[in-house]
């Protein structure tokens, strides 16, 4: 029996999720196997990863054993990366109302899915295996609708709302803390080569549908509102909208991405 997380402090995220998992199980037999499985059989939140993504990733190309075998010397070569897949976790856990605790995120909420796959395809692309990276990069797009080139440069305590059809170029970046709803395009302008994608500051928020487009720089806690068509950089802490998008308020914007505030604010109140 797991003893029930600490009141008033968070339980460390492993804790957490195998209360989480033996809760559920308890009042959904017909779902124990698979949260026996996915989580209840495993002993880290590293090797419970490596399981759930290689059952989602395997294909007639690589089975589930090669999958996780791959996944598994990732992280036992990069242990950073499962510290960073629970920072996500977390991530999603203070910004999304619609998340009920850790079990929802690891085992449901494709964008968490989708940005973890791409940590292993990015440590892929970055010890030189490419045609295993992009492989990887591929799937994720075909399960998650979630398209990240494995060279691109994600942060820690990223999260991807709802995230069909977020779409990340090669040599984007993107800081820690941001939020980036569904929809979301971080591309190039279709006529450049090298590094000709959007550089994302720390605790940014792209909200639905927003379009970055080119080797520019979207500014520390910057928001960017939703439709928006962003063609030239912005400056941190304000809040730009329209197409082309324009700056609207600021610097006025705190802490946009963990308050998921999806509002343009009116001249009157930033005055």
């Amino acid at each position: 029996m797991i003893d029930n997380p600490d009141i008033g402090a968070p339980a460390p995220a492993w804790k957490r999720l195998q209360f989480e998992a033996t809760a559920a199980a308890a009042e959904e037999p017909s779902l124990s196997s698979y949260l026996n499985a996915a989580i209840l059989n495993h002993t880290t939140l590293g090797d419970a990863l490596s399981y759930h993504l290689a059952e989602k990733l395997a294909s007639p190309a690589m089975a589930t054993q090669q999958v996780r075998h791959v996944i598994s010397g990732i992280f036992g070569a990069a242990p950073e990366l499962v510290a960073v897949a629970e920072t996500d976790m977390q991530a999603v856990l203070e910004r999304d109302p619609a998340c009920r605790g850790m079990l929802q995120p690891f085992l449901f909420f494709k964008g968490y899915l989708a940005l973890q796959t791409h940590r292993v395809a990015h440590e892929l692309w970055r010890t030189g295996r490419e045609t295993l990276a992009f492989h990887f990069q591929s799937r994720a797009s075909e399960l998650f609708d979630v398209d990240i080139h494995p060279a691109a440069r994600i942060g820690r305590g990223v999260m991807f709302d709802h995230a069909s059809g977020i779409t990340i170029g090669e040599t984007a970046v993107v800081g820690d803390g941001c939020s980036l709803l569904h929809g979301v395009t971080l591309g190039g302008t279709g006529k450049e080569v090298g590094d000709r994608h959007p550089k994302i500051g720390r605790g940014v928020l792209l909200s639905v549908g927003a379009k970055i487009l080119g080797n520019i720089t979207v500014g520390d806690e910057a928001k960017v509102a939703a439709g928006s068509v962003v063609l030239k950089d912005v400056p941190s802490q304000c809040t730009v909208a329209g197409v082309p998008a324009k700056i609207v308020s600021g610097p006025t914007c705190c802490q946009p991405a963990q308050n998921m505030d999806q509002g343009i604010p009116d001249a009157a109140e930033t005055s």
